[in-house]
C-alpha cells in the first residue's frame, strides 16, 4: 500500500487522542490543516486496505471483560486445522503462529472469567491439545499504543481507578469502542442512536471510562504487521517474585517495547512470569531491542526466550458483551 504524510500522520498522532466531542475528525482535520471530509475519507481507506484495524478502544484487561493468554502445541502438520478451530471461538480476539514447541498463541476473552474458562475448555476438547492459560497478573502496559516515527512520545495511558462505578450502558458503549466507530462525520451520534442514548450522554460517559483508565486507550487502532512492523517476538522471562515490578516498569522505558506484563506461570511447562512485545521492521532490530531491554532492566541474569511470531491469524477487538447469535466482529488480517 502507498501511505503519504496524512496517512502517517494520522495513525501516529490520533493513537491515543481520539476528540471526546461530536465532530471529532474535524478537530483532527483542522490540527492536520486538512478538511474534515478529507479525515474521513482517509480514514474509510486505511480501514479498507487493512492498515488499521478500527478507530476505537481498548479495555484494560479484566475489568469490564475477562482476558487471558492462552497457547496450544500443535504438530507441525494441524497447524491450519488447529487455528482454525481457535479461531472459531467466540471470544478469540487475537492469534499467532510462533517460534517455539507451544506455537499457537492466543487471547480469549469475555464478558466473565466463566465465559473464559469454557471457552478455553471447548477449544481443548476440540482440538485434544492442552491449553495454557496464562493469566493476568500485573499489567505494566497492555494498550499497543506506540510511535510510528521510531520515538516513544505518545500519551502515557491512564491508571487505573479501582474505585470506578460501572453504569448500565457502559458494557455496549465499551463492546462498540472494541469494534469500532463508524468513520462518519458524528460517529458519537451514530453510537447513540444504536444504544438509545444521546450523543451528550455517551460522549460524557466514553469520557468518564477513559478518566477511569478502564477505557486505556481510544483512538486509532494500527495494524502494525500491515505497516512493516513483521519482525515481531514475545519475549517472556524467569524473573524473581520480588523483581518483577522493578524490571516491568523498566521494561516499558525502553524504546521498542510495546506491551509489557506479569503473567502467572504454569508449573513445571512454563516457568515464564514477565513478558514483553517487542516489534521491529527486521530480526535484527528487535534483538537490539532486546538487548537493550535486558541492560536497561536489569534481565540479563534471568532465564528467558524470544519467541518471533512468523503468522498472523486474527487481530481484532476484544469480546465484552457476548451476543447470542455470536455475531463479534471476525475480521482478520
Amino acid at each position: 500500500m502507498t501511505l503519504d504524510e496524512l496517512d502517517w500522520r494520522l495513525m501516529n498522532d490520533w493513537q491515543r487522542a481520539l476528540p471526546l466531542v461530536p465532530r471529532p475528525f474535524q478537530v483532527m482535520a483542522d490540527a492536520l490543516c486538512v478538511s474534515e471530509d478529507q479525515v474521513v475519507d482517509r480514514l474509510r481507506k486505511l480501514l479498507k486496505s487493512g492498515a488499521i484495524s478500527r478507530v476505537g478502544g481498548t479495555c484494560r484487561p479484566n475489568t469490564l471483560a475477562a482476558s487471558t493468554l492462552a497457547a496450544v502445541a500443535a504438530p507441525d502438520t494441524r497447524i491450519e486445522e488447529v487455528a482454525a478451530i481457535i479461531n472459531a471461538q467466540e471470544g478469540v480476539n487475537h492469534s499467532y503462529l510462533r517460534e517455539n514447541t507451544w506455537n499457537i498463541w492466543f487471547v480469549a476473552t469475555g464478558p466473565s472469567r466463566e465465559f473464559v474458562d469454557a471457552a478455553l475448555a471447548q477449544i481443548s476438547a476440540r482440538t485434544g491439545l492442552r491449553v495454557l492459560d496464562l493469566r493476568l497478573r500485573r499489567p505494566f502496559n497492555v494498550d499497543l499504543g506506540f510511535a510510528l516515527d521510531g520515538t516513544n512520545k505518545l500519551p502515557k495511558a491512564r491508571s487505573l481507578d479501582e474505585d470506578f462505578v460501572f453504569e448500565g450502558k457502559d458494557r455496549a458503549i465499551m463492546q462498540a469502542l472494541s469494534e469500532g466507530l463508524s468513520p462518519t462525520v458524528c460517529p458519537f451520534a451514530d453510537l447513540a442512536e444504536r444504544l438509545g442514548e444521546t450523543e451528550t450522554q455517551v460522549i460524557e460517559r466514553v469520557r468518564r471510562l477513559a478518566e477511569s483508565g478502564v477505557l486505556s486507550r481510544i483512538g486509532v487502532i494500527v495494524r502494525h504487521r500491515a505497516l512493516g512492523w513483521r519482525a515481531n517476538a514475545m519475549c517472556v522471562f524467569v524473573v524473581p517474585p520480588e523483581q518483577i515490578e522493578t524490571c516491568g516498569k523498566a521494561l516499558t522505558r525502553v524504546q521498542g517495547v510495546t506491551l509489557c506484563y506479569e503473567r502467572r506461570p504454569v508449573p513445571d511447562v512454563w516457568p515464564y512470569t514477565l513478558y514483553c512485545m517487542i516489534h521491529g521492521r527486521s530480526r535484527s532490530e528487535t534483538l537490539d531491542v532486546l538487548s537493550q531491554a535486558r541492560v536497561e532492566a536489569q534481565l540479563v541474569p534471568y532465564e528467558y526466550k524470544v519467541l518471533f511470531s512468523t503468522r498472523c491469524f486474527r487481530q481484532q477487538g476484544a469480546l465484552i458483551e457476548a451476543t447470542a447469535g455470536g455475531s463479534h466482529d471476525t475480521r482478520r488480517l
